[in-house]
């Protein structure tokens, strides 16, 4: 009798033991917790599974029948001691962890997550021509990629695009890339063995969007359903690392990669959130390699999210954690919203900076590099993004467009806001600057070179600028470079003459032998028209 109950109870422990394993086994293949004790949904897995098992063993030995309730108690001790231990010490170190990591006890170490240092606004940023300013958001460069998709016959019926645009710098050139996705679970099984054909790049400059066609498909995405899908592949590999979200980006030959960044936790076991290294995933072949120095030509490690995170805790912890709260002596925070600055090659974020009392300006700005994550604060004090632009739209109220949110440029050596200016059907019409200490400055034009012609007279009118655009004379020589673009609806050319360091932007529409001009032609650029019905700030005309 007592050998027919202990193989009883021994079926019923391995029903119990194999039960929770298939759990376990099923919650792991979807979720992916980290085996990492820095991860808290490490912990919920754990517990989870304790609780199954305990279930189960209950369930299998028949305890829900027993004769009473000290009979079911003492079966439940014999049979959930272990899983119930493991549960109490776990709960244990995430609360002692928890609080250990907070910032009340280690507001200095949170305050210094983020190294911030003085930069020179002037210096530090150049100026940049008309031609490398980039004049889409991420709302106009989906619009663009669903564009460009509609153009492609032969893919349009099986993919889709993906709405993560990434900003990065490609050939020194300011763009966002984004994969195709599947367009659903029928055309994904489709078209898998081949993997995805293509992925959208889309000049932020000339607004000019292509599809890179690639001679192998990526196998690797996010819109992969199995162990093909990035996230997976990733937790398999590096069953112990943490991850933020990756990121979409092409390196210097147009080979598509996963930027995938490790988190770590700085302060505690659950504190300080930080990145250390990324995973580099290639998109075609799925190889991954870790890298603790990013290579150079990735462009987002740190999000910014991260960014924004770790500064506010920089400007509110500057004085404790108990100034915070009381007093407030100091204390700084991020604007809402940010925008991204090319510079030397990599990425920057910008934010403002207010003070903590919100007194609808800004004291300042930060601009942080998102691959190293060097930050650099300037003091300014202007009016707030969103002051700024609803100065823009006021300029031009009648027409009812809407700003974006602001880029910061240096235009005369001054800290400009620049932003596009959008009909409600989302399509750019013109383009606004508005100085960021007086913000009462705004200029506005249908085209870039227009608008930068237009700001720095009123800077000069205002004394802030020494230069003048309306003073620019015609230029002769011979045509070293040439490029063209269309900018709303009107093909532009951007000409570069021998020995010159600036580009002239010629109106096709307003200069017809624009159109037809070639490298090496012997040219004089003369100014626009000052009655400003020109669409661009310069005419043309070919020298015999």
């Amino acid at each position: 009798m007592n050998n027919t109950t202990g193989q009883k109870k021994g079926r019923s422990m391995s029903m119990s033991f194999l039960v929770t394993l298939v759990f376990a086994l099923v919650y792991f293949y979807f979720k992916l917790p980290a085996f990492n004790f820095h991860d808290p949904a490490f912990y919920t897995f754990i517990l989870l599974v304790a609780v199954v098992y305990c279930f189960c063993s209950i369930l299998t030995q028949g305890l829900f029948r027993a004769d009473s309730g000290r009979e079911l108690w003492d079966s439940i001790k014999v049979n959930c001691t272990v899983s119930f231990g493991v549960c109490v010490v776990l709960a244990v170190i995430f609360i002692v962890g928890s609080i250990v990591s907070s910032p009340l006890l280690r507001a200095r170490s949170y305050r210094d997550l983020l190294t911030v240092e003085q930069g020179d606004f002037a210096s530090d940023i150049p100026e940049i021509s008309f031609d490398q300013i980039p004049m889409l958001d991420a709302d106009s460069a989906r619009k663009l990629g669903d564009k460009k998709m509609g153009e492609l016959a032969s893919t349009v019926s099986q993919f889709e695009v993906a709405d993560d645009y990434t900003q990065i710098n490609y050939k020194s050139r300011p763009v966002r890339v984004t994969p195709l996705v599947y367009g659903d679970f029928f055309k994904w099984a489709a078209n898998v063995r081949n993997g995805l054909p293509a992925y959208i790049v889309i000049d932020m400059v000339t607004q000019k969007a292509d599809a890179v066609r690639l001679n192998e498909g990526m196998k690797y995405s996010r819109s992969e359903y199995f162990f093909r899908n990035v996230s997976r592949r990733l937790r398999f590999q590096y069953p112990t690392y943490i991850f933020d979200n990756p990121n979409f980006e092409i390196d210097d030959e147009g080979t598509p990669y996963w930027v995938c960044p490790r988190v770590v936790k700085r302060i505690g076991l659950f504190g300080g959130t930080d990145i250390h290294g990324a995973v580099l995933m290639n998109a075609i072949t799925g190889k991954c390699e870790y890298y603790e120095d990013v290579p150079s030509w990735v462009d987002r490690v740190y999000s910014a999210e991260l960014i924004t995170e770790q500064y506010n805790y920089h400007g509110t912890y500057q004085n404790g954690w108990l100034n915070s709260f009381i007093g407030q002596k100091g204390v700084t925070v991020t604007t809402e919203g940010y925008n991204y600055i090319a510079k030397d090659d990599d990425v920057y974020m910008y934010t403002g900076v207010t003070s903590v009392a919100s007194d609808g300006s800004n004291i300042g700005f930060l601009l942080t590099n998102q691959r190293t994550k060097e930050a650099k604060y300037y003091a300014c004090a202007g009016a707030q993004e969103t002051a700024a632009m609803s100065s823009a739209e006021g300029i031009v109220q009648y027409m009812d467009y809407t700003a974006t949110f602001p880029l910061l440029l240096n235009i005369s050596n001054q800290p400009t806001y620049f932003m596009a200016l959008k009909d409600s059907g989302g399509l750019v019409k013109m383009y606004a600057m508005v100085n960021v200490q007086q913000y009462q400055l705004v200029a506005s034009g249908t085209s870039v070179a227009g608008c930068e012609k237009n700001y720095v007279n009123l800077l000069a009118d205002s004394n802030l600028s020494s230069e003048s655009k309306t003073e620019a004379k015609a230029v002769k020589g011979t045509i070293a470079d040439l490029r063209s673009a269309v900018v709303d609806g009107n093909t532009n050319v951007y000409v570069k003459l021998t020995g010159g360091d600036c580009w002239y932007v010629l109106s096709v529409s307003d200069n017809e032998l624009a159109a037809v001009l070639s490298v090496g032609d012997s040219v004089e650029i003369l100014p626009a028209s000052e009655t400003g019905e020109l669409r661009a700030a310069y005419s043309v005309r070919r020298l015999s």
